[in-house]
């Protein structure tokens, strides 16, 4: 670990992570990501970035007082350094922050590592304990291991994007950065799992992350589908695809979601629209026949809830005790009084963000952390403290 956890620009709270040092030399989204958040746990993240403009978030919008919100919202925390690893003078002060590190992670295309000498077989040779990180958008092997990708090159080719949307509708993109994210999300817990590991082995290892895989696994529904019929199941809108009622539905003024997942559920269900009839209907007596007369049973839920505005039927069905829920827009969804509740809109450099959502007891999550750094910002520093083994 390392022996300068509150060294300059390092972050002052203390979490989970405290004393460990990362060396990161990942860029764009989900490789940074996996950084932050072992940032936010208390792990010092130097950040390495190559000369010119450093990560290309940098220069990626929006823009909020000249600073990218891209780069700022996934590199909170982090201390920066421009190292040119084609220069001896920059590859002895990187190989010097290696030899003290605990974790480094990194998403270049396959085989860029080996070509720059930094590769783990090479890292691992001055530092045994080294935890490296890689994340690629289809991994360390495989026929497509060196093919590039980004966020939507995955989704596509993941089948997610033939699952999403409704049946007559084109491919849809989810509608954020799935692929980018799951891969990110795979990596943070890979290199907590390598950890652990090595409380008892004393050796790192090499975790390999591809969002592809990180997205195939996250199909679930799908999946299922395809093992149960060796077919691609059809796109469903927002229908869950083996519980019904479980939609939207369309109030008098707007749309709401319910989510009745057993027959006590749907009896409450139609008790509090006024329909109880229909739980003594042949069609919908059992969740087969529901899901199987979707459909119908849609429209006659409709008919009923477009009698009244959505507030009324949250509040009813609520009461019911029924899940219900209003559909947000983002401004909705960040104003709302339980992201406030479970500190999900934090300030870092006094921009607004997410918070962190893993929340553990006994240590503070920080309604103000510190903010992504400027490019090279702690370089002069970094440089003394590592300009010896």
């Amino acid at each position: 670990m390392s022996d300068a956890p509150n060294a300059p620009g390092a972050p002052s709270a203390q979490g989970p992570l405290s004393g460990l040092l990362v060396v990161d030399l990942t860029h764009i989204l989900n490789g940074p990501f996996a950084s932050m958040l072992l940032s936010d746990m208390g792990a010092r993240v130097i950040k390495v970035e190559e000369p010119g403009h450093g990560d290309d978030t940098r220069t990626y919008g929006p823009f909020v007082n000249d600073k990218s919100l891209y780069f700022a919202f996934v590199n909170r925390g982090k201390e920066s350094i421009v190292l040119d690893l084609k220069k001896d003078e920059d590859r002895e002060v990187f190989f010097n922050i290696v030899r003290k590190a605990d974790i480094l992670t990194e998403n270049y295309k396959p085989g860029t590592t080996k070509h720059l000498g930094i590769s783990y077989e090479e890292l691992s040779q001055i530092n045994p304990r080294l935890i490296y990180a890689s994340s690629a958008g289809f991994g360390q092997t495989g026929p497509l291991a060196s093919y590039p990708a980004y966020d939507t090159i995955v989704q596509g080719m993941s089948g997610i994007m033939l699952d999403t949307g409704l049946p007559n509708d084109p491919p849809i993109r989810v509608g954020t950065s799935l692929s980018d994210l799951c891969g990110g999300i795979f990596m943070y817990s890979g290199i907590l799992t390598a950890l652990h590991a090595r409380e008892k082995t004393g050796k790192g290892a090499h975790v390999d992350i591809a969002m592809f895989d990180a997205t195939l696994s996250f199909l679930e529904h799908g999946f299922m589908a395809y093992v149960a019929t060796g077919k691609a199941p059809p796109r469903l809108g927002n229908r869950h695809p083996s519980i019904a009622p479980f939609d939207t539905y369309q109030a008098q003024d707007k749309p709401i979601v319910i989510a009745a997942g057993n027959d006590h559920l749907f009896s409450e269900l139609c008790k509090a629209i006024g329909r109880p009839e229909l739980t003594s209907d042949p069609r919908f007596t059992s969740n087969e026949g529901r899901e199987t007369n979707n459909p119908a049973l849609k429209a006659e839920m409709e008919a009923a809830l477009q009698k009244q505005p959505a507030e009324y039927w949250l509040k009813t069905i609520h009461e019911a005790g029924v899940p219900v829920g209003p559909i947000l827009t983002v401004a909705e969804a960040v104003q709302h009084p339980q992201t406030a509740a479970r500190n999900m809109l934090i300030e870092a450099g006094g921009l607004s963000m997410p918070g962190n959502p893993i929340k553990i007891s006994g240590f503070d999550d920080p309604k103000v952390r510190p903010a992504a750094p400027e490019l090279d910002e702690n370089g002069a520093s970094i440089r003394a403290e590592f300009s010896k083994g």
